[in-house]
């Protein structure tokens, strides 16, 4: 039901249920300090999108690897690992040969020894 409220109706029933009496309009803008350019949607690719997120998770946590067929040198079969063994070196991003099973199982092994792998697999079908 919260969900589809519009914001000025959940701030006056925050208000009202808080024993306030200032207006919605007055209550939203001060509860938002930040200017709408802030909160402006970027444009970007899907692939990009991916690959940002990685940069920003391996960038926070030194556990968090990937591994895959051609993710560093080539920079992945669909470039969603692009900069990133330059970046975090040949030890995180991790190329593996044709063996999407093996990896695969690695990849479970090291995440049961406490490490968070990453695995682009380019394709099941084979």
């Amino acid at each position: 039901m919260l969900r589809s409220m519009p914001l000025a109706r959940l701030v006056s029933r925050a208000a009202c249920s808080a024993g306030k009496s200032q207006a919605p309009a007055a209550l939203a803008s001060r509860s938002f300090h930040a200017s709408a350019k802030a909160f402006a949607p970027k444009e970007m690719t899907v692939r990009d999108a991916i690959n940002s997120a990685l940069d920003e998770e391996m960038g926070r946590d030194p556990t968090v690897y990937i591994m895959g067929e051609e993710v560093g040198d080539y920079q992945g079969a669909y470039k969603i690992t692009k900069g990133l063994v330059q970046k975090f070196g040949p030890e995180r991003v991790v190329d593996t040969p044709i063996t999407e099973s093996g990896f695969t199982g690695m990849a479970v092994g090291s995440a049961m020894a406490g490490l968070r792998p990453l695995v682009e697999v380019m394709t099941w079908n084979f």
